[in-house]
């Protein structure tokens, strides 16, 4: 008995050292020793990019918001190919890929084939928001590279979206619809392309008219920064005012109905999504406070469906191509 007990000590001892290996749970701290710098590099080169051009703070936002709704948060986003999810309509605007790439080699001079892109990413997202003045959170760290990007596989939730089909595919993503309101108002910063709201300001579900539900000071100037046949690129603010600012002037202007995205303005209209609006407005109790819901939120997204086993994923050492 004792040497079959010496036998089975040895085989859980192995599996557990197994499962160490390969399964990693994403935690705040998670690099530890390995990597002290880790925060701090990725800090330091968003800070770098985002001070050279404002806009891949946005950019970078969006995509991570954009790899996580598209088979987890595994850094896919990343991969370049000529059918990668980069390729996609959705994804063809993004921008901040210099500032990840330039983070990665960094880290891997300091920690090599330790740190992985999906964990630049994330961490850059929300050092995007801290450096255009919003709130920061601690971020679980952990995640493993996904091997697979496919523009077919980009099916993310669409500018014209009506307000049940946005709770379904964030619900689809373990997100409620306090986290859908939440990160809707990350649209505090950014912007979009003329050729993506245009139709709403000129000939609203082929009416020949505005969108009678945008507030009619707002038409002329977004038709004026917009001309119904300028240039489909041209970029227009979504938070009209303050589109340098994470703050909660997006939600204001969603609640005065004078946003350019019609998925936004419908949030509006809907009781609960409303409510919740108004509470992290201020205006109801009990009152939210933004900073603190979104850090919660996009800590919850971030955490879709992410790769901890070796098996599935792996850690690469150039972010736009698999090791």
């Amino acid at each position: 008995m004792g040497r079959g007990y010496n036998l089975l000590l040895i085989l859980v001892t192995f599996l557990v050292l197994v499962a160490a290996v390969t399964a990693r749970r994403p935690r705040v701290g998670f690099y530890g020793n390995r990597c002290r710098k880790v925060e701090s590099i990725v800090r330091s080169v968003v800070r770098s990019h985002f001070r050279c051009n404002p806009a891949n703070a946005p950019g970078i936002l969006r995509m991570h918001f954009h790899d996580c709704f598209v088979n987890g948060c595994d850094g896919s986003i990343l991969l370049a190919g000529n059918t990668s999810e980069r390729t996609a309509g959705p994804n063809r605007s993004l921008r901040g890929f210099e500032a990840i790439e330039e983070a990665k080699t960094r880290l891997e001079n300091a920690c090599p084939n330790t740190v992985s892109c999906a964990d630049i990413l994330t961490l850059a997202a929300r050092d995007a928001v801290v450096w255009t003045g919003g709130k920061g959170w601690s971020v679980p760290l952990g995640r493993l590279d996904g091997r697979r990007s496919e523009a077919s596989d980009v099916n993310l939730p669409g500018p014209s979206d009506p307000v049940a089909k946005q709770k379904q595919d964030f619900a689809a993503k373990n997100l409620n619809t306090l986290d859908l309101v939440t990160l809707v108002g990350g649209h505090t910063i950014g912007t979009a392309g003329c050729g993506l709201v245009r139709g709403r300001f000129f000939n609203f579900n082929g009416t020949g008219q505005p969108d009678p539900s945008i507030d009619p000071s707002f038409v002329p100037l977004v038709q004026a920064r917009c001309p119904q046949n300028g240039n489909a690129t041209t970029r227009v603010d979504l938070d009209t005012g303050s589109a340098g600012d994470f703050d909660t002037s997006y939600l204001s202007n969603v609640r005065s109905s004078r946003v350019v995205l019609q998925s936004d303005l419908v949030l509006w209209k809907d009781t609960e999504t409303r409510a919740i609006i108004e509470r992290l407005l201020g205006l109801r109790r009990p009152v939210l406070r933004f900073g603190s819901e979104f850090g919660k939120s996009m800590t919850k997204m971030s955490l879709i469906e992410v790769k901890t086993r070796l098996s599935d994923g792996e850690i690469r050492r150039v972010c736009s191509a698999i090791n």
